[in-house]
């Protein structure tokens, strides 16, 4: 029942966080992520103990031969422990923020919440699909009601998008099902088909488009550097420490084992499609002076090499790119709760009207520059093992594919020093000179940061071995 808890405690919060008013909304939704963080904690310690614990299947549609069933493996324990983390540290970041409409805020952040869970652990394709809009929906409307100026094209673009996206995934997941012997959405049917490679050829884009999109991987991320800018900071985190996962994990859990020769057949364009990502991403990212987008483009630039990986289709690569799921998450949200402190307190998002932030905020300064370098991967971070394992990955399937993808530590390496520059150090001015430093709460969800950042780094076989117990 810890799987189904998983889903029910963000479900069924969010929906009382509606009705809540005053402090009602952030106490609940505090609660109910400490309440996530635990149950996840206790996934973990059953799936070592006994994973036939963590499956549950009960009669859901059986008119379409759909059932309700969710079960964890390591992967799916790994990122619902991602998700459990990343909610929890928002929470804590907003804590004392003064956010307009709390009660539809937090519902809708923890509806998000449960969506996300019920896709980590769908093992039904129907299902799959229904937690997979369940999750985005939220964002919608947390993006339209509490966004930026332009909020409304950017979130409409997000929209179209993503809902193309579902539609091919829906299209073949409807052609799926009717190829299966019994009828049934099941990932056990799915997987045991025998589909003829001319039909693995064409399903495999109706899979890879959506799940490329939610990544995003070139040319289908045109929507995400807008809709990160424009999205509230703490729904940002939200979108790419934990969604964007949604597409990896929809890769490694249904296109792979459902059309494996198609996977195969097209793994060249797929690497080279992402490869292209990170290269242009990169690039991007170096002549950014905002803020936001910069880490939006860096953003782009590791889910492609970690979308490169799997398609190496070798135990390293997909090892590392596992490992490297979880660990980005915690980066990118660090990075994204620093973003919100300096938003909060000077109002802009230029790196040229910062600078000189480590004299009046020096707490902060030393946690954009762990958490930093962490993301571009330095030695002894939780970046780095993750990051080596998809490069080796990627060197046993073609030493041309790693060389070019390699080229993305060193453009990481130039737009992060340059980031670093930028926003702490140099010469102070009359905006910077009057901020302040660290809130107790915002202290306290960086240090988690930092803590999970080197015990990772130093000692990364706990979750290598968590890791090692998917598929």
């Amino acid at each position: 029942m810890l799987t189904v808890l998983l889903i029910l405690i963000p479900f069924i919060a969010g929906l009382i966080a509606f009705g809540l008013k005053g402090s009602g909304p952030k106490v609940l939704g505090m609660i109910a992520s400490l309440a996530s963080v635990a149950t996840a904690i206790g996934t973990v310690c059953t799936l070592h103990a006994d994973p036939k614990k963590l499956s549950f299947v009960t009669d859901w549609i059986p008119q379409l031969g759909s059932q309700f069933r969710v079960g964890l493996d390591g992967m799916g324990t790994m990122l619902c422990l991602l998700t459990a983390i990343a909610f929890l540290l928002v929470f804590i970041t907003i804590y004392n923020r003064d956010i307009e409409r709390p009660n539809s805020f937090y519902g809708l952040m923890l509806l998000s919440q449960a969506g996300l869970v019920g896709v980590f652990t769908a093992f039904d394709a129907l299902q799959f699909y229904v937690f997979w809009e369940l999750a985005l929906i939220p964002v919608y409307f947390l993006c339209s009601m509490w966004g930026g100026e332009k909020r409304i094209p950017v979130t409409f673009k997000f929209f179209v998008y993503t809902f193309l996206g579902s539609l091919l995934m829906l299209v073949g997941i409807i052609y799926l099902y009717f190829q299966t012997p019994d009828h049934s959405f099941s990932w056990t049917s799915f997987t045991s088909l025998q589909l003829s490679m001319g039909d693995q050829k064409w399903l495999f884009w109706l899979f890879f488009v959506a799940f490329a999109i939610k990544m995003p991987v070139f040319p289908f991320h045109t929507w995400q550097p807008d809709t990160y800018e424009q999205s509230p900071t703490p729904v940002t985190m939200i979108l790419s420490g934990v969604m964007v996962k949604m597409g990896l994990f929809g890769v490694l859990r249904w296109l792979v084992p459902v059309l494996p020769e198609g996977a195969a057949m097209w793994a060249d364009v797929a690497i080279v499609l992402s490869i292209i990502g990170i290269i242009y991403a990169s690039c991007i990212a170096m002549v950014q002076s905002d803020l936001k987008r910069l880490i939006a483009y860096s953003s782009i630039a590791h889910i492609g090499l970690m979308s490169a990986a799997i398609f190496a289709h070798n135990e390293q690569g997909t090892q590392g790119v596992l490992l490297q799921m979880f660990n980005h998450g915690i980066n990118i949200i660090g990075l994204w709760i620093i973003v919100e402190v300096i938003q909060n307190r000077l109002g802009v998002k230029n790196m040229d009207q910062m600078g000189g932030m480590a004299r009046k905020a020096p707490r902060m300064a030393i946690f954009l520059v762990i958490i930093s370098l962490a993301n571009i991967g330095l030695p002894l971070t939780n970046g780095f093992i993750g990051e080596f394992l998809m490069f080796s990955g990627l060197f046993q399937y073609n030493h041309w594919f790693m060389a070019f993808a390699g080229l993305g530590i060193i453009l990481a390496a130039v737009y992060t020093l340059n980031m670093i520059q930028k926003v702490i150090f140099g010469e102070g001015n009359t905006l910077t000179d009057t901020t302040t430093d660290l809130q107790p709460g915002e202290t306290v969800a960086l240090s988690l940061v930092v803590i999970m950042i080197f015990v990772l780094g130093v000692y990364p076989q706990p979750m290598l071995d968590l890791v090692s117990k998917a598929f």
